[in-house]
């Protein structure tokens, strides 16, 4: 693996576990639903594309969720989400690849596998429409891309640098994810994605990731650029549905209905 810096004993640990887990023994071939489309599709509905992450547990936040995951999503779903995240790193963020097989079959919008994939065989684990792959951890990034696609994958490739944003740009990435979170700190700060943003090409599909906690955070990160926003934890952490609904500003849609005319754009 080529030099990935300083990075936190946590992430260093999720790493060993990915480089030791194997993948699956046959080639999968996904027939993927569109996440461009389903950002289209919220946005046509005047909702801002939240990619709704289902997270049981992480390195960064405190105690578990062991809700059930097809309730969890549909609960997302029903909130006004574009899109369903869904862990699928055993070790430190409590996921399965079986929760996210549940979750897609259950779910009609697009259904992201969200982890630490480092070999072309950990792509064939589990069927999903969009993979997550990190370019500050995977060695030869065109070839994985080109691997998971060859799947019929759609791919979010996350960065967090500008060095890292042109690997990415110049491997072909047509959704490109810049995470606030610094793996090197575990710091969260949202002008990273502000300061990254602009550099994106515009037939990139961009998405915002970390660190996104209110409907301010939210538009933010619509005006610094983003296409959608990625959210686990502040999600998580409450009434799935409603909180769902307050950032994809759903819930003011539906106090809309019930009052009469909006005043105003929420965005």
């Amino acid at each position: 693996m080529h030099d990935t810096g300083e990075i936190a004993p946590a992430v260093e640990s999720i790493l060993s576990a990915a480089r030791e887990r194997g993948g699956g023994e046959t080639v999968l071939s996904v027939d993927p639903r569109s996440l461009a489309g389903a950002f289209a599709a919220a946005e046509a509905d005047g909702r801002v594309p939240i990619v709704a992450e289902i997270k049981p547990t992480s390195p960064t936040t405190a105690g578990e969720h062991r809700e059930d995951p097809v309730e969890l999503a549909r609960a997302m779903v029903d909130g006004g989400a574009a899109a369903i995240s869904v862990l699928t790193e055993p070790e430190h963020f409590g996921g399965r690849p079986e929760d996210l097989r549940e979750v897609r079959a259950a779910v009609d919008v697009p259904v992201l596998r969200k982890d630490f994939i480092l070999r072309e065989d950990q792509l064939d684990t589990v069927e999903s429409d969009v993979v997550l792959l990190i370019a500050r951890f995977v060695d030869d990034l065109e070839a994985l891309l080109s691997a998971a696609r060859d799947r019929g994958f759609q791919v979010l490739v996350e960065v967090h640098t500008a060095a890292e944003l042109e690997t990415a740009i110049d491997a072909g990435a047509d959704i490109v994810g810049i995470n606030n979170r610094d793996l090197g700190a575990l710091e969260v700060d949202l002008e990273t994605f502000e300061s990254l943003a602009p550099e994106v090409p515009d037939d990139v599909t961009l998405i915002a990731e970390s660190g996104i906690e209110t409907p301010a955070d939210v538009r933010r990160m619509v005006e610094a650029g983003a296409d959608g926003c990625l959210v686990g934890s502040a999600i998580m952490a409450g009434d799935v549905r409603a909180r769902t609904e307050t950032l994809t500003g759903a819930e003011s849609d539906r106090q809309a209905d019930d009052a009469g005319p909006a005043s105003g754009d929420r965005r």
